[in-house]
């Protein structure tokens, strides 16, 4: 049973492992530390929310056979929108990608030196972390053998042990299984949580990921007969990922200490309460964090690129090679000398913020194209549905560029 659950696995937990990377896992701890059990009604929704809109991505690639890109191209006709979309798509994803990198890296770094301390070699004035280098090092070659099915089974092992290590830490805390439910299904505002609140959300409901989903299912699947299959595996891969978000606020309300503020400080604070092996649990889930998002941020921008610029070619083609190389050795070398690219991160930030409600909105509306569904478009429940999400993908858009900009 479990094997045949396990080879029909594959794009949805690499969705999964994109959007909990080490600003969800951080997140999510300082909802714990700081609210408890009262937001994971929150992280309830996010999840809700994420598997409806992936799922759209999830059919719209199998049956067009076509990322999320490349439709986009295809289906504005108005040359003006076209090129305005294609240029915000392009700055979020491939520029956001690029900027994010570094922290994506940093996080896993984090889940090694709490186990092995840091490991930096001085050179004058220039202190290199040499970690960044060795998690920099993995990504490369799992992204540069080029084979879809071998990277698929190796960022399906790292979420396995990501999910195990965190679900893990939460058991071994001994929650109360009553206010874990209240906190799930009673929703709660307390007092300065609204900022948390929209965060859990907007970490959770990640735009990359509808253009990574459409376009990794494309290479797993090529008949209408398999969205059955893409369907279950959305669904069970992104409950996962919830359950990995909600065990680490599970993990991190549990801590009497305030001075949190990540995963590296909840790993020590949980150490004296529950012994070390809580601790080296809680790390090897960052490190599996940080290097599973380190890999697919590289490989949905070069999808991304791939579909906006009309490229040709593969995993292995050198135009897909060289994006996703460009975003990595940036991640590599701002995170192993200590640069963090504050203009081009807000940037990025305000992009996305554009990217979320319209790649939101115009799902919706292609979802509808019987030019490009056939049979397969939305039914009204999903509709319905799609248009909360929409509304709630405005809302967050709006929220992050008034962040960037200290307004909100």
């Amino acid at each position: 049973m479990i094997k045949k659950y396990l080879k029909n696995i594959g794009p949805g937990t690499l969705v999964a492992a994109a959007f909990i990377g080490p600003g969800t896992v951080t997140l999510c701890t300082l909802a714990g530390v700081n609210f408890g059990f009262n937001l994971l009604w929150a992280m309830l929704l996010s999840i809700i929310a994420t598997i409806v809109l992936q799922e759209m991505a999830a059919r719209l690639g199998i049956i067009s056979q076509k990322g999320l890109s490349e439709i986009i191209r295809e289906e504005i006709k108005i040359p003006f929108l076209k090129q305005f979309i294609t240029i915000l798509i392009l700055a979020a994803i491939v520029i956001g990608n690029a900027s994010y990198e570094a922290g994506n890296i940093s996080g896993g770094i984090l889940g090694l030196e709490t186990v092995f301390g840091e490991f930096k070699l001085n050179f004058g004035d220039l202190t290199i972390n040499f970690m960044s280098l060795i998690i920099g090092v993995i990504a490369f070659v799992l992204l540069f053998i080029g084979n879809y099915k071998f990277l698929e089974k190796a960022l399906v092992a790292l979420v396995l042990l990501m999910s195990f290590s965190f679900v893990i830490t939460a058991i071994v805390t001994k929650p109360n299984l009553l206010e874990i439910f209240k906190g799930m299904f009673i929703p709660k505002f307390p007092e300065k949580s609204l900022l948390t609140i929209i965060g859990l959300i907007g970490t959770t409901v990640v735009p990359y990921n509808l253009f990574l989903h459409a376009s990794l299912v494309k290479e797993r699947w090529h008949k209408k007969e398999d969205l059955k299959f893409a369907k279950k595996d959305t669904i069970v891969s992104i409950i996962l990922g919830g359950m990995v978000s909600m065990a680490i606020i599970i993990s991190a309300a549990s801590i009497p200490s305030k001075d949190i503020l990540n995963a590296a400080d909840l790993a020590e604070g949980l150490a004296p309460l529950y012994g070390e092996f809580a601790k080296y649990f809680l790390a090897l889930g960052l490190f599996a964090a940080g290097i599973t998002s380190a890999i697919t941020a590289p490989l949905a921008a070069a999808y991304v690129a791939k579909g906006c610029l009309g490229l040709k070619g593969g995993l292995q083609s050198k135009s897909f090679r060289f994006v996703w190389m460009i975003v990595l050795l940036l991640g590599v070398l701002f995170s192993s000398i200590g640069i963090k690219p504050i203009e081009i991160i807000k940037f990025a930030q305000v992009a996305n913020g554009m990217l979320l409600p319209i790649i939101a909105g115009i799902l919706l509306w292609i979802m509808n194209k019987k030019n490009v569904l056939g049979g397969f478009v939305n039914t009204k429940t999903q509709n319905i549905f799609g248009f909360i999400i929409l509304l709630i993908a405005v809302f967050l858009g709006v929220k992050g560029i008034l962040k960037v900009f200290n307004v909100f």
